[in-house]
């Protein structure tokens, strides 16, 4: 069984004080995602971007995630 995560491309991956971002490009939809997880709050976020957002939301992914409120 294929799961979405399966079918992602990594486009890019970086980690530096304990904070991961990546951003995955799915070519069944052609839709962008940034993941961004924080191992010391153990906190997960997740968002669609669109391209031209794309590389500005990786670079700061959660001046770009949306609010938890």
């Amino acid at each position: 069984m294929e799961t979405v995560e399966d079918r992602r491309l990594e486009l890019a991956s970086r980690r530096a004080s304990g904070i991961e971002v990546s951003l995955l490009w799915d070519p069944a939809d052609d839709s962008l995602t940034v993941v961004a997880a924080d191992d010391r709050e153990e906190e997960r976020v997740e968002f669609g971007v669109r391209p031209e957002q794309a590389l500005e939301a990786y670079r700061h992914p959660f001046a770009y995630a949306p609010s938890r409120y």
